[in-house]
């Protein structure tokens, strides 16, 4: 088992008789948050579809990490709420999209906390079936809202994204910038669900909370994210498609720090602070209990450097097919962390050599490269 090597905690105080329910919990972020939750004595709920969007055999892997067994995962029905157990994991095989097997994972376990991770990935995928998007994205957020407000759960903690900027060119992004200006459907289904937690944070007095995450990487990660795909290539020795000529700058954020973000914000509900008087630009709406943060490295990195890191920590040499920038592709994404930072006393630091080391270790471990 691959194991951080700088853990962190966050010394919170989460009612651990509260079950946390994450959605989307065999994927990336989902998994490392589960396994941090577990680890921290709480009771997880997972719900992940298990779609084969990239290898079903990595999600299973991660499973296999918290205690589900691949063959358990793979028996269960994904049209009503059955749950394979391990010791302080209840497992759904579920497709949000699925209301009625939804609510009865809900009615069925009670969780007090909800961590909204589940969804239709990728910018460069939704020009191909941006279908995919309004249903996965906007169709199953808001049976996670309906189930949220039925179930009167304490708090939900989203996944937004660094996408939702868009066009904007001013930097670093703030969470009081304009973003009506999406470059990806990708985006605009991540400013939707923006937009409908702001509505029933406002209608049904559900705290909500938003986190906005900046090109997220690390061990387990997903295999359609450069970190993966250019590790493979170059260990193959195949080129690597650089986009935009390695001129793109990403705020490159590790997992640890994510999930450290994620579980700090969990814990701090957010309340309907009195009215300040007066105006206050962007959000959040002073009597709603809603809230957005960056969850980022702030500190972008140019594509090329990156490269170089990883070169680094391979000892091999990138052959690169230097491309131009792609439709949906934003040039530079920066986070101003203030707010988060003020929130919970917490803001990413993992440095991106040491991050990018930490993944080519689990990358050599698992695929005994």
């Amino acid at each position: 088992m691959f194991e951080r090597k700088s853990p962190v905690t966050s010394g919170g105080s989460l009612e651990k008789n509260m079950a946390v329910l994450i959605t989307g919990a065999a994927g990336f972020i989902g998994f490392h948050l589960a396994r941090r939750l577990m680890a921290d004595g709480y009771r997880v709920v997972g719900i992940d579809n298990l779609n084969d969007y990239y290898d079903v055999s990595l999600k299973l892997a991660r499973l296999g990490q918290l205690g589900i067994a691949a063959q358990a995962a793979r028996d269960l029905p994904n049209d009503r709420a059955v749950a394979a157990r391990t010791p302080g994991l209840d497992f759904y095989r579920l497709d949000i999209r699925e209301k009625e097997a939804l609510d009865e994972a809900f009615a069925a376990e009670k969780p007090g906390f909800v961590v909204h991770l589940a969804a239709q990935a990728g910018v460069r995928h939704s020009l191909k079936d941006p279908y995919s998007y309004v249903s996965n994205n906007i169709v199953g957020f808001m049976n996670v809202l309906e189930g949220c407000r039925a179930g009167s759960v304490r708090h939900l903690v989203y996944a937004s994204s660094s996408s939702v900027y868009g066009g904007n060119d001013r930097l670093p992004f703030s969470e009081s910038d304009n973003v009506d200006h999406p470059v990806s459907m990708y985006a605009a289904s991540k400013k939707a669900n923006e937009l409908m937690a702001h509505a029933y944070s406002h209608l049904h007095r559900l705290p909500t909370t938003g986190l906005r995450f900046f090109t997220v990487y690390g061990p387990w990660g997903r295999p359609d994210m450069a970190l993966f795909l250019f590790t493979r290539k170059i260990l193959a020795g195949e080129p690597i498609d650089v986009y935009n000529h390695g001129r793109m700058r990403r705020d490159f954020t590790y997992i640890d720090d994510v999930v450290e973000g994620i579980v700090r914000v969990m814990e701090k509900i957010p309340g309907a602070a009195p009215d300040p008087g007066g105006k206050r630009p962007g959000p959040p709406r002073p009597r709603t209990p809603y809230r957005l943060f960056n969850i980022g490295n702030h500190r972008p990195v140019e594509l090329l450097a990156f490269i170089e890191m990883i070169e680094s920590a391979l000892d091999r040499k990138a052959r690169m097919n230097l491309l131009p920038l792609q439709p949906g592709d934003m040039e530079e994404t920066c986070a101003d962390v203030t707010a988060l930072r003020e929130h919970v006393g917490f803001e990413p630091s993992t440095p991106l050599e040491q991050g990018v080391r930490e993944f080519v270790d689990w990358y050599r471990m698992y695929f005994h490269e």
